[in-house]
């Protein structure tokens, strides 16, 4: 596990870019903490590292966003945000058929609303003492819960 205490905004954005780069496809991203604790922001930062140009937003309201991206192995990232759905809402979307696309990073927030995959990277957002800062914490899955397929379900 890694911990990480950024101070403002653009810290948690710089972040999400420099995992970006480590990324290499196939890479479920569960993004975890409350509301306003940097979630969307590091999303921006990953976008920024894949080389996306648009703006991102959080996708709340549409479930999820696919964007393209220009990368050796990894050809899309797809935005999800399950605050206010579950694990049926979004299989009936789609969302199965890119979880399981190695050319495809995931970023999942609130993923506690849909049920935990072991070969999820668990990033965790908390409010630190200062205002703006927050402690990011990123948990690599283990080699040996690693499972080739994922799919969505009702937790």
């Amino acid at each position: 596990m890694f911990s990480y205490l950024t101070k403002t905004p653009a810290q948690t954005k710089k972040l999400g870019k420099h995992l970006a780069k480590q990324l290499k496809g196939g890479e479920i991203l569960a993004l975890s903490g409350n509301l306003g604790s940097g979630k969307t922001t590091f999303v921006k930062g990953l976008a920024l590292g894949l080389g996306i140009k648009h703006t991102i937003t959080s996708p709340t309201f549409v479930l999820f966003k696919v964007y393209s991206v220009k990368h050796k192995t990894i050809k899309q990232l797809v935005h999800v945000d399950c605050y206010r759905v579950n694990g049926a809402e979004l299989t009936a979307v789609g969302l199965n058929d890119y979880l399981n696309d190695p050319q495809t990073v995931v970023a999942i927030e609130w993923p506690d609303k849909i049920k935990k995959q072991p070969n999820w990277l668990i990033i965790n957002f908390t409010f630190a003492k200062k205002e703006k800062q927050r402690l990011i914490t990123i948990k690599k899955p283990t080699k040996d819960k690693l499972s080739k397929t994922t799919s969505i379900h009702d937790s």
